[in-house]
């Protein structure tokens, strides 16, 4: 069959289900000369009609969007019919002010919530519990209780809006006050959509705010893919993340090998649980990274979806071609950015942007320009949402699909890193798998050594910074400053004691009770959690017991 047949083949079949469901945003895309904009891009005129031979290379490794192995993208139109969702990660002080921060964002054309979470919470710790002391809402949300999850989306329907929320180690415990919070709305929790991090592994090789040692941690991830899978079944279970890896220094090569190795953890950490490969891996989802160097980002994006596609059908034998898909969120570099001339970073943010999208993201948040320096400012996050507004609208590159697809370049570029990755994933699985590598510091050293490298380069100023270790200037900073009020901590103490003197403290501990008894148990803890919050038991207590019957995780020295 000619490549052009089967271009056809894939017009009728693939691409035409496809706009059954969701037509393209308008009848025909050209540029200012008139000049139509192909939907598809396809090697010499094959999509013309052209009776080229059927290049096996071209269909094994590129293909077509839509169909495996899902290099040229996930969706059959790509954003020809919709743009990636746009998110900005947002999150500080308290419930209420955040939810300021998320009714203007929404107002100014976001499409989808971000949460971020200050410190005590990620690590499951109450706004009064000691160790929070001079941390609560500072790098994030402070979220306590169920009131406060209330509050966080108040006016906000959460069966109208997709929200992603970075947490890990007590993941479970937010997404039970989510789902609390979406029935008490009145929302059907089956409508439900959005995406918790839920990524314990990257949390030990390159982040840190994990809780709980490895195995109750691998449990409380597989209790969410099963519950999930049943209750919840448009919500994205994990968000495996190189994102995190890459900010700690790793390569773009490094950030898919260790990712992708985590991801391969996870499902094999679910088989074991007893769940279907089918049943699960289309609520799987992952986090990467966007660089300064824009080819090598687009050329990583599609490497790791080819890569993903051929592990889950070829090692895991799953069927379904949603269980196939990588599907992404990316977050543009937040260690690219410099606090010495910060106007600079606008620039920096919107290369890398524009990798994500050229490179077929899902999803996207673009860092504002201060935010090296402080929490952003709502002038400095609308030019990040701006940004991402200006390149879906008057860029153009979001008019064809996989616009760089066939560049040798890139082709090149794609090839090498999967090459990369694949090497490093037969290392990990000789040592036994992610955990094990983990465990060995095997992933840490890589990471180190390569961080140690990029700054070595900086400081010889063989890798060039604008505005750091060249073309450097006296500058006396004019942004404007967003300050977190100290006395919040003090309002959120009220609050939990406010909270605790109403509730029923006899079903609190009959609820404590019960869930010391399913932590050395095996039964699913989600609709646990879900009663345990609905009756006021907080994030602190919830966790605390845990810790008492699984103790916490403590590095090791490598």
């Amino acid at each position: 069959m000619t490549l052009s047949e089967q271009f056809n083949k894939w017009k009728e079949t693939t691409l035409k289900k496809s706009l059954e469901k969701f037509k393209e945003r308008r009848e025909r895309f050209e540029l200012s000369s008139g000049i139509e904009v192909p939907r598809l891009a396809m090697p010499g005129n094959a999509g013309q009609g052209d009776p080229a031979p059927t290049d096996e290379n071209y269909l094994n490794n590129i293909g077509f969007p839509g169909e495996y192995p899902f290099t040229r993208g996930v969706q059959p139109t790509m954003y020809r019919s919709r743009f990636w969702t746009m998110r900005q990660y947002a999150g500080f002080s308290t419930a209420e002010e955040s939810n300021k921060r998320y009714r203007y964002l929404l107002g100014q054309g976001q499409t989808g919530l971000s949460v971020a979470f200050d410190l005590p919470t990620q690590i499951g710790y109450d706004a009064d519990d000691p160790i929070a002391q001079g941390e609560v809402g500072k790098v994030g949300v402070s979220i306590s209780s169920i009131k406060d999850m209330e509050q966080l989306f108040d006016q906000i329907p959460l069966d109208k809006v997709s929200t992603s929320m970075t947490i890990n180690a007590p993941a479970g415990v937010l997404l039970a006050m989510y789902i609390a919070v979406a029935k008490r709305q009145g929302a059907d929790m089956h409508q439900l959509r959005g995406t918790i991090q839920n990524d314990i592994l990257k949390e030990y090789v390159a982040r840190g705010t994990y809780i709980f040692p490895p195995a109750p941690s691998m449990r409380l991830i597989t209790d969410i893919f099963q519950f999930c899978a049943k209750e919840v079944p448009y919500w994205n279970t994990i968000s495996i993340s190189g994102y995190h890896i890459r900010e700690a220094g790793s390569t773009a090569v490094q950030e898919v090998a260790f990712t992708l190795a985590n991801g391969i953890a996870y499902v094999e950490a679910a088989l074991k649980a007893g769940l279907n490969v089918d049943d699960f891996a289309g609520q799987l989802s992952f986090f990467f990274n966007a660089h300064n160097n824009l080819l090598e980002e687009v050329a990583k994006f599609r490497a790791a979806r080819r890569m993903w596609a051929r592990i889950m059908r070829e090692r895991f034998k799953a069927q379904k071609p949603s269980s196939w898909q990588l599907r992404f969120h990316t977050q543009t570099a937040g260690s690219t950015l410099t606090a010495q001339q910060p106007e600079n970073n606008v620039v920096r943010v919107t290369l890398q942007a524009l990798s994500a999208v050229l490179g077929g993201t899902q999803s996207l948040h673009t860092n504002s320009m201060d935010e090296a320096l402080w929490l952003p400012t709502e002038k400095s996050v609308r030019v990040a949402l701006r940004t991402q507004q200006i390149i879906a609208h008057e860029s153009g590159v979001a008019d064809s699909i996989d616009p760089l697809a066939g560049s040798y370049l890139i082709e090149h570029l794609t090839d090498e890193i999967e090459k990369g990755a694949l090497d490093y994933i037969a290392k990990i699985n000789e040592m036994g798998g992610a955990m094990q590598s983990i465990e060995r510091g095997f992933m840490q050293n890589e990471i180190q050594n390569a961080a140690y490298a990029a700054q070595q380069a900086i400081e010889r100023k063989e890798e060039i910074i604008v505005g750091v270790n060249q073309f450097t200037v006296d500058e006396v900073l004019t942004l404007e400053r967003l300050k977190v009020d100290t006395s919040i901590e003090l309002g959120q103490h009220e609050k939990l004691r406010k909270l605790r003197e109403a509730r029923d403290e006899g079903r609190v501990t009959e609820l404590r009770g019960r869930l010391v008894e399913a932590a050395k148990g095996s039964e699913n803890l989600m609709p646990l959690f879900i009663e345990c919050v609905e009756h006021d038991m907080t994030l602190g207590e919830i966790c605390n017991t845990l810790r008492g019957v699984w103790g916490e995780y403590v590095a090791e020295g490598f």
